[in-house]
């Protein structure tokens, strides 16, 4: 394949030579040393990249004017053509500007910032320190981008260092004494190493914030603000995400200047290879749907992520599904590393078909032979939705996205709908069984058979029945922390009537159980009427008089919301497609059926009437909602943009309506002038957890002296602390002191990391004496060869073939006896 290449490059280049030649323009050359009269040696690196180029039209790798072997490790991944995501990102990025880049999941973002990071970082260097930079949020994304680094950059000889949560810190520690090229990790663990170490990365110049909006969230800030303030202002920082908004204020501690905003897929935000099913259904009934989708829906040879809201809920689930004979992996992030790992790791070589999971693995995991996704609690944020189902129908390939709906999360889709900008569908007796986006009902049949065998299953474990009154106290723990739905959203949920929906068109068409379902409604929403008071009462009773006066007086208003209750009704049912109007048309009386009745009776009443009615109804609306506004459309300007609904789930802000995110950032503090007033805030108590009683609260937080680890918890600076750091050196014999060696640089001097010239910063001891570098002097070179010859000469068997010869050089001396042999007598037997 290069050899093509290069022949085709070839090609184009004696074809624009002769274009060039035609022309009388002067062909691109590199410069003579006569050009310059200076020793410093010319930058040709865009001089390469130039020449490097291929004819524009051309959308491939071959140009971008990316070096050998940075080119070659891209074709040895097999990819041929580059992603539009990365057709527009990496020619800026190699310009050296930085770039805030949205596009759908599974779109190649990775790729886009790894190919231009190897590009501009070349090749190792001993003498300058961690060059770039990459945070992710999750310790699986970070694992993930680990490998696909070593993959991409096989050709460039870069060493890489994952700095995660839940490792060992030594191995850290040694990793980062290595002189890695590129670090890698989440901000927790990577804080905790660079506040331990003193760390300055002086040297970085590329930083990436993979999955930018969950890094900068409330979770992430204070790890953020310490890593981003030891970064240096030259660098070039780069954004990437797959729901990002538009303002880039929420992102303005990233220290962006001047960046390229580049957002794809803003209008098809999912992909059209994925399709989507909704199923609504109580609460109770989710555990035995999820089974009937495991056992008769998805294929047995198909992999499923479940989603869950809680980990108590992941351990639940994988109980009862391990009990159900279906084997399953599951992650949360209270889990340990390792165990994580090999969850993953069974999920991956298929050991295992079903993922449990929670929103840990929603963002940038990539499972290859992934099918489905299952939602068991719906996502409360429309961008958490994208983010979940984005695990499958990547790459081009499709996918299922099956997600269970009970009365309280309705609100929710109608907000996923809003954010998508595409209507909701329910399900009708006509719908296809292969129709997408559709949200239906469940049969009660399915439901019940599944449920009598789980209740089988929960009667012979106690430990289900534990695990089950957990998950549903998490429930009610995890509802108080869930964000709210829009406004608009409860409004409609309100005005819908969900009793009427058909049942799902995946899980059944039979038309006897709608019936059934309706009917099971119509009991549900039976209502009598006659109140408690007036059963088994005369109409002489006081009860039923005060009844009677209270309809009276009320009826007036419970006429008016009827009638509303109707409308609406009948507005919904005008907003679904017409499918039984067309069946069943309306009948209609002709103009001879007219005069046949006026020549039958002698007064025909509402004959002219209703044609003065039509006549009306074309001229005027019914409704005030559908008669036109004096406004002129074409300049007119509404007061919230066009893309309102898409950009309020992408924001960061916190939740709630309009007026609260506004009101929140809207803060006036107010102090007294006089002296009562004055002081008046000090005298404010609050709770101290740790004294057991109240304490004065002055209303700002000592943030300055406290330290947050990654495992969340928080340290004072002022309390002697752990030094992890100083440990590992102490327990590895580095070495505190380190002598001039013989070089050019005269010794070590100046700051260094993992002892090399101008590598980030090294820490030093109290003492002020600096550590160990990996360049060892003569001596330290010296010791090392005499252990290392001691250790061959060991292994060889070395000592006994000295013990032999020393064997036979005293057998020797012995028969010699100055030539009288060994059997002497007297003084010359004792001194031999």
């Amino acid at each position: 394949i290069y050899v093509l290449l290069v022949n085709k490059r070839n090609r184009t280049v004696q074809r624009s030579m002769k274009s060039s030649l035609n022309a009388g323009s002067k062909l691109p050359r590199f410069p003579a040393s006569s050009d310059y009269l200076s020793d410093v040696e010319p930058d040709t690196r865009e001089m390469v990249r130039a020449q490097n180029k291929k004819n524009k039209k051309s959308g491939g790798f071959q140009s971008m004017g990316l070096s050998y072997p940075v080119y070659k490790g891209v074709m040895k991944k097999g990819y041929k053509v580059p992603t539009p995501i990365q057709r527009k990102t990496i020619p800026v990025i190699l310009d050296g500007k930085d770039v805030v880049a949205m596009a759908r999941t599974g779109s190649g973002k990775t790729a886009a910032f790894l190919v231009p990071m190897f590009e501009r970082l070349k090749a190792p260097q001993a003498q300058t320190g961690a060059r770039a930079l990459i945070l992710t949020p999750t310790r699986e994304l970070a694992l993930q981008t680990m490998k696909f680094t070593k993959e991409l950059g096989k050709f460039t000889g870069l060493k890489t260092a994952l700095i995660l949560g839940g490792d060992s810190m030594d191995d850290q520690f040694a990793a980062l004494h290595e002189n890695p090229d590129i670090i890698i990790g989440t901000p927790g663990r990577l804080m905790h190493i660079v506040m331990e170490m003193n760390l300055k990365l002086n040297n970085v110049e590329y930083v990436v914030f993979d999955e930018a909006d969950r890094l900068f969230e409330m979770g992430f800030a204070d790890q953020l603000q310490e890593i981003i303030r030891r970064l240096p202002e030259t660098r070039q920082t780069l954004l990437f995400s797959a729901t990002l908004p538009k303002l880039l204020v929420d992102f303005a501690r990233a220290g962006l200047t001047e960046p390229v905003l580049m957002r794809l897929d803003v209008d098809t935000k999912l992909s059209d290879q994925l399709k989507l099913a909704f199923f609504h259904l109580r609460l109770d009934d989710k555990p035995a749907l999820l089974l009937h989708l495991l056992r008769n829906v998805v294929k047995p040879q198909e992999q499923t992520v479940v989603f869950v809201s809680t980990k108590h809920h992941v351990e639940y689930l994988n109980q009862l599904l391990t009990a159900e004979g279906i084997e399953c992996a599951y992650i949360y992030s209270a889990l340990d590393q390792t165990a994580r790992k090999i969850n993953i790791g069974r999920f991956v070589h298929r050991k295992a078909m079903v993922l449990l999971v929670t929103d840990v693995a929603a963002r940038g995991i990539d499972i290859p032979m992934l099918d489905n996704v299952i939602n068991y609690n719906f996502p409360s944020k429309a961008k958490l939705f994208l983010h979940r189902v984005g695990r499958v129908a990547r790459a081009g390939r499709s996918g299922t996205a099956f997600s269970l709906v009970c009365p309280d999360e309705v609100a929710f889709v109608f907000d996923l709908h809003l954010f998508l900008g595409r209507p909701l569908v329910f399900a009708t007796v006509d719908h296809p069984q292969d129709a997408d986006g559709v949200m239906g009902r469940v049969p009660q049949s399915i439901l019940d058979d599944e449920e009598a065998h789980l209740f089988t299953t929960h009667d012979n474990s106690q430990d289900l029945q534990t695990l089950k009154r957990i998950s549903e106290n998490a429930y009610k723990q995890y509802l108080k922390s869930r964000p709210n739905p829009s406004p608009e959203s409860i409004k409609r949920v309100k005005s819908t009537d969900l009793s009427s929906i058909a049942v799902h068109p995946l899980l059944g068409l039979e038309r006897v159980e709608l019936e059934r379902l309706q009917m099971v409604d119509s009991i549900k929403a039976y209502k009598a009427k006659s109140t408690i008071f007036e059963i088994n009462s005369n109409n002489k009773t006081s009860a039923s008089e005060v009844m009677r006066t209270k309809r009276s007086r009320d009826s007036r208003l419970v006429d008016k919301f009827h009638r509303t209750r109707e409308e609406q009704l009948a507005e919904s049912n005008l907003n679904k497609p017409a499918i039984r109007s067309a069946n069943t048309p309306k009948p209609q009386h002709s103009e001879e059926e007219e005069e046949d009745l006026q020549g039958v009776f002698s007064e025909v009443v509402g004959g002219k009437r209703r044609k003065k009615d039509e006549e009306m109804e074309v001229d005027r609306p019914k409704s005030k909602k559908n008669r036109q506004s004096g406004r002129d459309e074409e300049f007119y300007i509404p007061y919230r943009p066009k893309d309102f609904n898409s950009e309020r789930e992408l924001s960061l802000a916190g939740q709630g309506n309009a007026f609260e995110q506004q009101a929140s950032s809207a803060v006036l503090d107010l102090m007294g002038d006089e002296g009562n007033t004055l002081n008046q805030h000090k005298s404010i108590m609050k709770w101290d957890r740790k004294r057991k009683r109240f304490i004065c609260d002055t209303g700002k937080e000592d943030k300055k002296n406290k330290i947050k680890t990654d495992s969340g918890q928080v340290i004072s600076a002022k309390k002697k602390k752990k030094n992890f750091y100083e440990e590992w050196k102490k327990k590895y014999k580095v070495d505190e002191e380190v002598s001039d060696s013989d070089g050019e640089n005269g010794g070590m001097k100046g700051q260094k990391f993992g002892g090399r010239k101008g590598r980030g910063s090294q820490p030093q001891s109290k003492s002020g004496s600096r550590m160990n570098s990996e360049l060892k002097n003569r001596d330290q070179i010296l010791k090392q060869r005499k252990k290392k010859a001691k250790q061959q000469f060991l292994q060889s068997g070395g000592l006994k073939k000295l013990r032999g010869k020393n064997r036979q050089h005293v057998q020797q001396v012995m028969k010699s006896g100055f030539g009288r042999g060994s059997f002497k007598k007297g003084k010359m037997k004792k001194r031999l």
